[in-house]
């Protein structure tokens, strides 16, 4: 007898490409981490990322407060695609899209096992309580504002 198809998760049947809108966009865990800004160490090379959030970038619950007009309301919002799933190194080991497209599976907090979407919080993957709005800072000083190594 075949194993139900439908009883295996979809992120585990179907390729990044493969995934319906509503499957990709389920994927977020809602960390925020995307949404902070990120500078480049010109020595290294490392992309660095700051306590810096987008404006738009809801500091309580770590969701976008204009998910749908994200783009039109911030240019240098960043687009996570399975192209850029693949690239985007700088996209913490925790993000499902890039566990993923590494072939690995979800963490056990992620809300699509645990049922939970504040699970990511309490899982300390988010940045909850780490991050401050762009609103009142100077751009220009991100590096004062680099996180440590999680």
């Amino acid at each position: 007898m075949l194993e139900n198809p439908t009883a295996v998760p979809f992120w585990k049947r179907k390729s990044l490409e493969e995934m319906t809108p509503a499957e990709w966009e389920s994927l977020c865990d809602g960390c925020g981490w995307c949404c902070l800004y990120r500078i480049e160490d010109e020595e290294s090379g490392a992309i660095l990322t700051t306590a810096v959030a987008c404006r738009l970038l809801d500091l309580k619950t770590c969701r976008c407060k204009d998910y749908p007009n994200r783009f039109q309301k911030v240019s240098t919002c960043v687009r996570i695609t399975p192209e850029t799933a693949r690239t985007f190194t700088w996209l913490p080991e925790t993000c499902a899209y890039r566990r993923l497209a590494l072939g690995k599976d979800l963490p056990d907090w992620h809300p699509l096992i645990s049922g939970d979407p504040r699970s990511v919080h309490r899982a300390g993957a988010s940045a909850l309580g780490r991050a401050i709005s762009e609103l009142g800072v100077d751009l220009d000083d991100l590096e004062n504002y680099i996180l440590d190594e999680e």
